[in-house]
Formats: C-alpha cells, structure tokens, sequence
C-alpha cells in the first residue's frame, strides 16, 4: 500500500514591466553578471501559463525491484481542480485534488482516502499544498520565486538559483534553460535527512501556443529507498471546459495515512 500511495503522491505550479529588457544570447549561454530580481522575473513571466489541460500520461513506477507502466488520463483546472484516472486495460484508480481537499480510491484491494493533504508531508517531510502539484505537473517551480531573496549559483550551461536564507527543513534548488527560460530541474535535499527529491523536465511541447511538459522524470530518496517515476504526456489537449466526474464506490475501507 505505500508503494501505491507514492505513486498517488507522484501523480497528483504579476507582470513586471521591467524584465523585458533581459535577452537570451544566440549561443545558449547564461548572461553574465545579470541580476537574480531581473532574472527572477524572466523566469516567471515565461513559466507556462494553463488555465485548462487534458492530457494522456504514460507512466512508469520503478522501486529498484519492480517496475510498473500505467496510462492515466489527467484533466487540470488552474485552482480549481486535478482529475487523474489510471488503467491497465481496465480503469483501476481515480484521484480527485482540490485545494481544500484529496480523494482516491483503486479498485484492487478496495481502499479509498478523503480527507486534506497531510498524507505528502508525513511522506516527504514537505508542507505540500494544491498549488505546489499543480506546478509541479505544468513545469513551474514549486515554490513561487517572486517571494523570498534568491542567489544565484554560477554554472555554464543553465541558470541556478536558490534561497539566500535556506528553509530549515529542507533547500529548493531550480535549474533553467538558457534559451527560453523554461525550467529544467528542481532540487528539494533535506535537512538532517537522508532524503532527496529531484524532479528532471526532459522537454516541453508546445499546444495552441502553450508551453506544456512533454515529459518529466522524478526521483524520490527516502532514507534506502530510491524510486523512480518517469511520466510522458501525449495526446495533450487545451480544452474550453472540463469536467472532474468523481465517486468514492459503496463497500470501500479509508487508509489512514501512516
């Protein structure tokens, strides 16, 4: 059943005028000396933009002893809503978030949550909110840059920021492409912890003039325990309007969160 919960977990991211003045160079290559407030906002008047999704996922769940592809069908409504169906050949799990809210339930062993997200930070160590899955499956930084000071670190090949002041339980680290701006990696290492997560954004796809993730890969290290998720959107779709159809099924048993 934890192996299934982190797989649910996985599953389920202001115009400043000013920043118009930054340029990408030809070769690729980070600008030197910029600043990190004018990079800052670069960054996040580039992010992708989604108020609406629809997307085939196909997705691969690996442990190190197992390894388990699956297709979900993802619907997101920006604030409002993320629907994650899941199948292997037949329906087997539903995910409903809101940001009030978590609800699931998979069909082998009849069981099914209700309740608020307290699961993921007793999982990860990380006070994870709607908002911050949200961006994680649009390919925004999880937490929001426009807040907190931010330093840069020096690498050839991408821009690097981080927190000045590192959160006492855990540093954020974020990787950006030079040439458009779109994020690469981010980096959340614990503190006085043997855990880790680092989420890689192989490519982005562009749909009705969206940036949209073309495929993501996350690691996740908890104490020995190393997994591996590998999600690829296809068939992606910006619909006008969505529908989030969810129903607990009579005769399930609650997990409670450990």
């Amino acid at each position: 059943m934890r192996r299934q919960l982190t797989i649910y977990i996985f599953l389920f991211g202001i115009i400043f005028n000013g920043c118009k003045s930054l340029k990408v160079l030809p070769n690729k290559a980070p600008i030197k000396n910029i600043k990190t407030r004018e990079l800052t906002k670069a960054i996040y008047l580039s992010a992708p933009k989604l108020s609406l999704l629809r997307s085939r996922l196909k997705v691969n769940y690996d442990d190190g002893k197992r390894s388990q592809p699956v297709v979900v069908n993802l619907r997101m409504k920006k604030d409002v809503a993320i629907w994650l169906s899941a199948t292997m050949f037949i329906p087997i799990a539903k995910l409903l978030l809101t940001p009030k809210e978590a609800s699931f339930y998979e069909k082998f062993q009849k069981t099914s949550y209700n309740g608020n997200l307290s699961f993921l930070k007793n999982y990860l160590g990380i006070d994870f909110e709607y908002k911050n899955i949200e961006n994680l499956l649009t390919g925004r930084p999880i937490i929001d840059i426009r807040k907190g000071k931010w330093e840069q670190i020096k690498n050839p090949n991408f821009y690097i920021i981080s927190p000045k002041f590192s959160n006492e339980k855990f540093r954020p680290i974020f990787f950006f492409d030079p040439a458009n701006l779109m994020l690469k990696e981010q980096r959340f290492i614990f503190n006085n912890v043997r855990n880790s997560l680092i989420i890689y954004y192989n490519e982005f796809q562009k749909v009705e003039g969206e940036m949209v993730p073309s495929k993501i890969t996350l690691n996740l290290t908890n104490n020995n325990n190393n997994i591996k998720l590998e999600i690829e959107y296809t068939r992606v779709e910006i619909p006008n309007n969505l529908t989030f159809p969810f129903s607990i099924p009579p005769g399930y048993s609650s997990i409670i969160p450990e």
